[in-house]
Parts: C-alpha cells; structure tokens; sequence
C-alpha cells in the first residue's frame, strides 16, 4: 500500500485536532475531488513499518484527539489488510482517542458481505472505526457550510 502524506496537526477531518492519514488508491473518481493524485494507486510513498511508528508517536501529546483516515480510498480491497492492523494498533494504544474515517462508498451496500469492497478485513475495519463518513463527493452537491464533509449526500455515522 502507498500513502500521499500523513498531516500531524489536522482541524479539518474530524473533530479536534488530529493525525490524518490519506492513503493511495481509488476507483471512485469523483468529479471535482480535492485529491485526485491519490487516485493512483502507487503515488506517494511505500507504507511500511516505520510509517505506522511515525503515525503511533504523532498521536502522543494529549491535545490530539484522535486519528483520521482518508485518501484516496481506504476501504480499497487491496488497502484493507494493511489499515485494519494499523486501525487496530491506533485503539489498543489509545483507547480514548477517536478514529475518524471517510469513504466514498455506501456503508449500507457496499460493506456488507457480497458487497462492492467487502473483504475478509472490511468488519475487522469497522470494529476500529468511531466515526465513518461514507458516500461519494458529489460536485453539484457541493457545500462549504457542512461540517465534515464536501457534499450533502455524505452521511456522519456513528459506528
């Protein structure tokens, strides 16, 4: 797996301030994406061991809140096992941190079993998750004034 950048200080992907992960990788291409590079499943850099401990140590001090995962497209079937291990690291380690996930894909269709990108990892992801902000950006849907997300179709559910 490849990510794009990991942001140590983020205020815009969840509440507080967090660490955002965006990782490489996405089948969705939605019009209008603020981070079309990470469509490329190879931009950015290797994700490797030493990544996760970068990722570990970033969430230390106590004013971050907690972690956010983006891309790109994180529940790609090709990115699941590395992030549910990560996800999981995250919670053993910082319990009362909140994980904060976005995707672009329906949490009621596309992650049950038989649908689009569920995989054996895809509930071992969800169990790490607090918060999943799924659907896809939709540019005519587009609205500055929500909190959390580009696009009114997008649904904040709380896992």
């Amino acid at each position: 797996m490849y990510y794009g950048t990991i942001k140590k200080y983020d205020i815009a992907n969840g509440p507080g301030v967090r660490v955002s992960l965006f990782v490489s990788g996405c089948r969705n291409h939605c019009p209008g994406c603020f981070n079309k590079e990470t469509w490329d499943f190879n931009y950015g850099m290797p994700y490797t061991k030493k990544t996760e401990e970068e990722i570990l140590k970033s969430l230390a001090p106590d004013y971050i809140e907690g972690f956010s995962l983006l891309g790109g497209e994180p529940f790609e079937p090709e990115n699941q096992e590395v992030l549910w291990q990560l996800l999981e690291c995250i919670k053993k380690q910082y319990p009362k941190k909140t994980v904060w996930c976005y995707t672009g894909y329906q949490y009621d269709q596309d992650f049950v079993e038989g649908g689009k990108i569920y995989t054996a990892y895809t509930e071992k992801m969800l169990e790490n998750i607090d918060t999943l902000v799924d659907g896809q950006f939709i540019e005519s849907q587009k609205d500055i004034t929500l909190q959390f997300r580009g696009s009114k179709n997008q649904k904040i559910i709380e896992l």
